[in-house]
């Protein structure tokens, strides 16, 4: 079990929010400007997914399609984030660490959990992505939090775990959407620990 934290930091894509009607979504489009199925699209993302790559922008890549816009109107809150979010509040500081376009806090305010949540850092108003390291630096600086005493949880292995590891935060890997399919193939991608949903976050912490 971790000891001495004080924050404990969220992504938000397949961590919080649900993607999967917006990634069939996407792919649906795909499929029908390639001329081809969508059972076709999502075993041959499938497939790249299982090698750690991004595997719906693989696809597209491979099929030589303009890129369809995120329907971000198709993304739904996971039906555990607001029970799970409120618990952990009681006793941890809760912050966002996300790769997310513009208006993060109002799109998490429309989903009814920014009450819960002490510091949202989003890539779009920060002008810096993950896995660049600089954005978590950023997050530790304001929430003035030591990379000890943080957590970052997120379902990507090469966007979450590994920078964050890298700069000395504990992790934990959960084990939703796409990112659930990483084979792990060095140390540096070992999360501390990996869940399969958010409640069995409140097991661990």
């Amino acid at each position: 079990m971790f000891k001495n934290i004080d924050w404990l930091f969220f992504d938000v894509g397949s961590t919080l929010v649900d993607e999967s009607l917006a990634y069939e979504k996407r792919m649906r489009c795909v499929a029908k400007a390639a001329n081809v199925t969508y059972e076709y699209v999502y075993e041959t993302a499938l497939e790249f997914y299982r090698h750690n790559k991004k595997g719906d922008l693989e696809t597209i890549r491979l099929l030589n399609v303009d890129k369809p816009q995120w329907p971000k109107e198709a993304e739904i809150l996971y039906s555990d984030a607001t029970e799970c979010l409120k618990k952990l509040h009681g006793k941890y500081k809760i912050g966002v660490i996300a790769n997310q376009s513009l208006g993060t806090e109002k799109r998490l305010e429309n989903f009814g959990i920014l009450k819960y949540i002490d510091l949202v850092i989003a890539s779009a108003e920060e002008g810096v992505a993950k896995p660049d390291k600089r954005i978590f630096e950023i997050a530790l600086e304001r929430s003035n939090c030591e990379p000890a005493n943080a957590v970052m949880i997120g379902d990507r292995i090469d966007n979450d775990i590994v920078p964050a590891k890298r700069i000395g935060m504990k992790t934990i890997w959960i084990k939703q959407g796409f990112g659930k399919f990483w084979n792990i193939t060095n140390e540096s991608e070992k999360a501390d620990f990996f869940v399969e949903n958010l409640t069995e976050i409140c097991n661990i912490l």
